[in-house]
């Protein structure tokens, strides 16, 4: 297991301060966002006389954004925020919310080496 949530974070932050990895309890008046690390598995291991070794590791990112008017401009930032952690963007979607706030949903995944933190894309 890799875990990379404060790389993804921090380049959240990028866009806009109201981040979290949970879901959100206020909404602001500009984008709100939030990430959940939908997957993180062995992707490819090896063995050796200390036994198994986790090469490399799959990760899966979901982020939600939320705006009152439009979510275009945020979609934008995320996905350009988002290429500092090697990550590929792999869905985009609208999303039907019944609280009338605009909502899209982005994935982001990539097989990370766990020695140079080198990210392949799947």
């Amino acid at each position: 297991m890799k875990n990379i949530k404060e790389q993804v974070y921090n380049a959240l932050c990028s866009v806009t301060e109201n981040v979290s990895d949970s879901y959100p309890r206020t909404w602001a008046d500009d984008s709100t966002i939030q990430y959940t690390e939908e997957q993180n598995n062995v992707y490819e291991w090896s063995s050796d006389s200390e036994g198994i070794r986790e090469e490399k590791s799959y990760v899966r990112y979901r982020i939600d954004i939320w705006n009152r008017d439009s979510t275009s401009a945020t979609t934008l930032a995320v996905d350009k925020a988002m290429k500092v952690t090697g990550l590929k963007r792999t869905e985009c979607q609208d999303v039907s919310d019944p609280s009338g706030m605009k909502h899209k949903q982005m994935r982001y995944e990539g097989i990370i080496d766990m020695d140079s933190d080198e990210v392949y894309w799947t």
